[in-house]
């Protein structure tokens, strides 16, 4: 049974007429998954009228890689996380939010299975579309925007990995989201099965229709280059009119990018998408090198066709010691910051 059978329940939410407008931005679109996308959406839901994110669907553990071997799926895991993001910042809100973010505990076979994992995934089960089932519980939740899956396939991800085998420069080939994130070696290029994915409808007329873009911060290789291995999406991105913010890493990650500079970040992202045009890398001021290091970041990133913004993003622990989070205040400033000075020309 299609979504067109069926009443009209899952609408994109959008604001109010008498609510538009009130905010720096009316329509942004995040790119990402995981924490880094969660921190992203927090701070753009502060922003902009109207907030979508694009998730990649290429999870394979824990409770997202449960369901999508027992049920064939698109892992929710990532969907559920930006949902999550997305809610009110208010009583009900935040309640709805511990609701969906919960995870049952005990010994049985619900062990580590959350909540909002069964919802997304029962609801489009009954509504037989991935994409109306989101807006319905984006509406349900009371979301000002849509969370929406970069494909409607779910893939799996590979990477070429220097270091496994006994010869240090033999490449070996490692097939998994979870595989790819722990790796011991040098991840050096990923790739997505099957190739050329297409790109989620929706989520391509969003990008041609935001009025700012972000892609990243997250797991270099398993959230936010995976994005760029769907041709729709980068075609998208290419063609929008809107800026395109590529949001660096604080610190490089145990595993997929242990040991990466800020510089190797943005060679890897150029690398799999020679012909994205980017407009504005966004880095925060504590972990901008100064000197030659940092003169060989804004190089880096010019090669994309991006200017470098340097800014104080980063949260603390109220202590005076920074964490490896982006505080969402901080990057929401950022964010309106770089939007007003593009519009300013």
């Amino acid at each position: 049974m299609s979504h067109n059978d069926r009443p009209e329940v899952g609408s994109p939410t959008t604001p109010p007429a008498a609510e538009a407008g009130d905010k720096p931005l009316q329509r942004l679109v995040s790119l990402g998954g995981g924490h880094g996308l969660f921190a992203t959406l927090r701070a753009g839901r502060t922003i902009a009228d109207h907030v979508t994110a694009v998730v990649t669907v290429a999870d394979d553990g824990g409770s997202s890689g449960r369901m999508r071997r027992e049920l064939d799926c698109l892992p929710p895991g990532d969907l559920r996380m930006a949902l999550a993001a997305l809610t009110q910042d208010s009583d009900e809100g935040r309640f709805w939010e511990e609701v969906i973010q919960h995870r049952f505990g005990g010994q049985g076979a619900l062990n580590g299975h959350a909540v909002g994992n069964f919802l997304i995934t029962g609801i489009s089960q009954v509504l037989g579309d991935d994409i109306a089932a989101l807006d319905t519980l984006a509406k349900m939740l009371g979301v000002r925007g849509r969370v929406l899956p970069m494909s409607t396939e779910p893939l799996d991800l590979e990477a070429d990995v220097l270091g496994l085998a006994k010869d240090p420069r033999e490449s070996v080939q490692v097939r998994g989201q979870v595989a790819v994130a722990t790796t011991i070696g040098e991840v050096r290029r990923v790739r997505v099965h099957p190739a050329n994915p297409p790109a989620a409808a929706p989520a391509v007329a969003a990008i041609k229709d935001a009025d700012l873009i972000t892609l990243g911060p997250g797991s270099w290789f398993s959230s936010v280059i995976p994005h760029l291995l769907v041709p729709g999406i980068v075609e998208a991105l290419n063609e929008s009119e809107a800026p395109t913010v590529v949001v660096l890493n604080l610190v490089a990650e145990a595993g997929e990018t242990a040991g990466f500079s800020q510089e190797h970040h943005v060679h890897m992202l150029h690398q799999h998408a020679r012909d994205l045009n980017v407009d504005y890398m966004l880095i925060d001021q504590s972990t901008m090198p100064g000197g030659t290091l940092g003169t060989h970041i804004e190089r880096a990133a010019a090669s994309m066709g991006a200017e470098l913004i340097c800014a104080d993003v980063r949260e603390d622990d109220n202590r005076g010691r920074w964490t490896d989070r982006h505080k969402p205040k901080k990057l929401a400033a950022a964010l309106a910051d770089i939007a007003a000075k593009h519009r300013a020309g």
